[in-house]
Order: structure tokens, then C-alpha cells, then sequence
């Protein structure tokens, strides 16, 4: 399809994640009071939206600790900048088999919960937006599988679109978009679907441009979408995204490194993609823009 480049561009921060980054970079913000923190020096450099992990503040590791969520969601919403909260959905869903000659029992490390318990802290802190894998896949360790399965996705759509939360897909790969029209198709998800195009993560769709404008040519237009990828493309992708119609993606859950041999902190990160995205002739939005284009409900302070 011939490209229409957005001119009025959201950026969201992807705050800190749930992989094993935090032994990598100092940067990586582990306590809820950091991850606020952090997601609100986002905020403040340009990013409309806020995608929020929760961590032990001890160890770095991830949690679903729904009193980690409430205190970032607190201090987000207490903080003097407005942003846009979006919280993941994405956890409860890991299954490390024992290995290929004994795939049985599961492994250490493995935590699957229903959907009731795997939505729980969005139906509590009620963000705007929260995230729905939509597909499962063999995600770069040997024997781990991030598992969503119709069924899982079904229930934990229609928990999220029933309190009023919008979900962001996260599609990883083309199937993940064909199953997203299914939900809608299902009245799970409301037409206006909000989709993030995950690129570049082993082992979902490469980062490659032919692959990504496949993405881009399965979104159906009445959808929003932004994009993202990993490490040393993160930039570059940011560009890519904007020129196909899309929003950006940055933040230290997908990329750690400013440039060669320095470390980034989100802030930076946004700063730079902001730069991005207005060398390009496109204007960055705020939180309230978002809200209008999306149809979000601003949340207030509890």
C-alpha cells in the first residue's frame, strides 16, 4: 500500500519490562517509587503514554505484586505531568518445559494463572490501556513459551473491555493480527483496535522493512497502531513507524543503550525519539490528545 506518513505522532515509553535486564544496566528502574519515577521523566521529555511493568524492588525480577502496580499507578497519577497509564497484562502466561527428551513436568519458573488472576491488578488500578499478547510463541530461551491461548485471550479481552480499559494488542507476528480481527469479529474488542507492532524479538517477526510493512499492511485502517524494535534499531524504528502511519515505541524494556557504550535512561531515550520524530516534519502529541484520538478515560488520583 503507498505509505502516508503520520504528522501527529504519540510516543510510548516502555518504562522497564520483565526481562532479565536488570543486571545489565544500573538504569533499570526496579522499585515502584523508580519506575514512577522514571515513567514520569518520560513523561516530561514527551512520551503521552507510560507502559508500565512492576519489579522486586530487591532483586530486579520481575512480579505481580498488585501492590507494586498500586503504588506505580498512585504516583503516576499524583505526579504534576499527565500521561497516559498503560499497565501489562502480559504475565501468568510463561510455561518452561523440562527439556526435549522431558518436556514433563514444567520447569522452575514456570507461572501459569487464570485470567481472572492475570488481569487482576488492571481490574484494581483501572489504567487506560493495558496489553493483550494476542498469540502465543517461542520467545528466545530454548524451552520457554509465552502462552495465550484463544480461550485465555477470549476472557481476559472481555474482563478488560468490560471495565473499561482499552486494550493494546501486542502482535509479535501476522497471526497475532489475524486473531486480533478475530476478537472483534467476536465482540471481544471494540473496532477501534489499538495495536502495537512487536519487531524484532526472537522469535516473532523480524525487524527486517519488508516484514514489518506486511505488519503494517494487516492492520485494518480504523486502527492505531505503533511500532517498536530492539537494541540498535530502536531509533531507526521510530522513523520507519512514522513514515508508514504508525506511533513510536522506546524505553529501556526494548533497548538499553543510548549509543555505542552509553547507557540510557528513559528520559533520554523519549528525548531522542521526540527528535526523531520532529526531524521529520511530524508533531508529538500529549496525553490528552491520546486520549481524544483513542477515547480514553482520564483516571483520577485514588
Amino acid at each position: 500500500m503507498p505509505l502516508a506518513m503520520n504528522r501527529d505522532v504519540f510516543i510510548t515509553c516502555a518504562v522497564t519490562g520483565s526481562g532479565g535486564t536488570q543486571d545489565r544496566s544500573p538504569k533499570v528502574p526496579r522499585s515502584p517509587k523508580e519506575i514512577a519515577d522514571s515513567a514520569i521523566a518520560a513523561a516530561k521529555a514527551g512520551a503521552a503514554v507510560v507502559h508500565c511493568h512492576v519489579r522486586d524492588p530487591e532483586t530486579g525480577a520481575p512480579s505481580r505484586k498488585l501492590e507494586y502496580y498500586r503504588e506505580v499507578t498512585d504516583r503516576i497519577r499524583d505526579a504534576e505531568v499527565d500521561v497516559v497509564l498503560n499497565l501489562t497484562a502480559g504475565m501468568g502466561g510463561d510455561i518452561i518445559f523440562g527439556g526435549v527428551e522431558n518436556p514433563l513436568p514444567v520447569a522452575a519458573g514456570t507461572d501459569m494463572i487464570g485470567a481472572e488472576e492475570r488481569v487482576a491488578h488492571v481490574l484494581e488500578c483501572r489504567p487506560e490501556i493495558c496489553t493483550l499478547d494476542c498469540g502465543t510463541m517461542n520467545f528466545a530461551e530454548a524451552d520457554y513459551v509465552m502462552t495465550n491461548t484463544p480461550g485465555m485471550l477470549q476472557a481476559m479481552g472481555r474482563m478488560m473491555t468490560e471495565s473499561g480499559v482499552k486494550p493494546e494488542v501486542e502482535a509479535f507476528d501476522t497471526g497475532h493480527l489475524w486473531y486480533a480481527k478475530q476478537l472483534v469479529a467476536d465482540g471481544v474488542l471494540e473496532p477501534d483496535v489499538l495495536v502495537q507492532l512487536c519487531m524484532g524479538v526472537p522469535w516473532g517477526a523480524p525487524d527486517d522493512l519488508n516484514t514489518f510493512m506486511a505488519m503494517v499492511n494487516n492492520v485494518p485502517d480504523n486502527w492505531t497502531f505503533s511500532a517498536f524494535s530492539l537494541g540498535r534499531n530502536q531509533m531507526a524504528y521510530a522513523a520507519a513507524a512514522v513514515l508508514a502511519g504508525g506511533n513510536v515505541r522506546v524505553g529501556l524494556e526494548d533497548n538499553l543503550w543510548l549509543e555505542k557504550g552509553v547507557l540510557a535512561e528513559n528520559y533520554q531515550l523519549v528525548e531522542r525519539a521526540r527528535g526523531v520524530v520532529e526531524g521529520m516534519g511530524a508533531r508529538v502529541i500529549g496525553a490528552a490528545e491520546v486520549r481524544e484520538k483513542l477515547k480514553l478515560e482520564k483516571r483520577a488520583p485514588v
